[in-house]
C-alpha cells in the first residue's frame, strides 16, 4: 500500500536499486519532488513525512544515507539525528532546510550532521552533494568491486572471475554486492529479505538461504571470499588474504 508517509520510489529496474536512501521531510510537495528526482537519478528512496515514521523505516531497512528537514512536527531535524547518530555512527546524513541560522547549523553539525543545504534548493547541487558525502563514507552508486580474481561492476550488473563471466540474476548480484560492500558485517536473514524481496512477495526467509546456496555454489572456484554463516542470525561476507 502506497501512502505519502512512507513511499518507495521506483523509477528505474531493480539493477539500478544499490544505494538506498531515506527522505524525511513533512512538505508533501518538496518530500515528492527530491524523492522523485534522486529515483530518476539511479537512487532507491523511501520517503517519509515525520522522524517518528522515519524511526519506523530505519527499523526495516538498510539506508545508506538519509536526507531529512529541520522544522518538522513533533520530534525536529537535529533530535532526529542526534538519535540517528547514536545508533549508528557512519550513516550520511544530510540537512535540507529552510533555517540558515549559525545556532540550527552548529547544532546539527555538532550531533554529527555530515552537510548542510538551505532551500530553496538546485537539485543538481543536492545530487552532487549526496555523490560526495557518499564517497567519503566509501558508499558509490557507480561502484566496481575488485577482490583478487573476482571483479562485480554495478552499473552492468556482472560478475567475472579471472575475466570469465559469472551469470547472476540481479536479486543475486544485488544481495552480494551489498554483502561484499559491507565485508565482515552480520545481515540478518530478515534484512536480505527487507532488502530485496518485495513485501507483496510472500517469500519466507527460507528464500534468502536458497540465493546464498546459489551464490556459494557460483563462487566456489574464487578465493577472493566466502560467505560465512551466522548462527541464529544470519550471513556476512568474509574476505580472504
Amino acid at each position: 500500500m502506497i501512502c505519502y508517509d512512507h513511499i518507495e520510489w521506483f523509477f528505474d529496474s531493480a539493477e539500478a536499486r544499490m544505494v538506498k536512501i531515506l527522505v524525511v521531510e513533512d512538505d508533501e510537495n518538496f518530500n515528492s519532488l527530491v524523492s522523485r528526482y534522486l529515483a530518476s537519478n539511479g537512487f532507491e528512496v523511501i520517503s517519509c513525512a515525520d522522524a517518528q515514521k522515519a524511526y519506523d523505516a530505519l527499523y526495516n531497512n538498510l539506508f545508506d544515507l538519509i536526507v531529512t528537514d529541520v522544522m518538522m512536527p513533533g520530534i525536529d531535524g537535529v533530535e532526529f539525528a542526534k538519535t540517528v547518530r547514536q545508533l549508528n555512527e557512519n550513516i550520511p546524513i544530510l540537512f535540507v532546510t529552510a533555517r540558515d541560522d549559525i545556532k540550527t547549523k552548529k547544532a546539527g553539525f555538532r550531533v554529527g550532521i555530515d552537510d548542510y543545504l538551505v532551500k530553496p534548493i538546485d537539485l543538481d547541487e543536492l545530487k552532487l552533494r549526496i555523490s560526495a558525502v557518499l564517497r567519503r563514507a566509501n558508499i558509490s552508486q557507480n561502484q566496481k568491486i575488485e577482490i583478487g580474481n573476482l571483479l562485480l561492476k554495478s552499473e552492468e550488473i556482472s560478475a567475472s572471475i579471472n575475466g570469465v563471466p559469472i551469470p547472476l540474476t540481479v536479486r543475486e548480484f544485488n544481495i552480494l554486492f551489498k554483502m561484499l560492500s559491507f565485508a565482515g558485517r552480520a545481515f540478518s536473514r530478515a534484512e536480505l529479505l527487507d532488502d530485496f524481496w518485495d513485501t507483496e512477495s510472500n517469500a519466507s526467509l527460507r528464500a534468502v538461504d536458497v540465493y546464498i546456496t546459489k551464490l556459494r555454489e557460483k563462487f566456489k572456484s574464487t578465493n577472493a571470499f566466502e560467505i560465512k554463516t551466522i548462527h541464529g542470525l544470519g550471513y556476512k561476507t568474509v574476505i580472504r588474504s
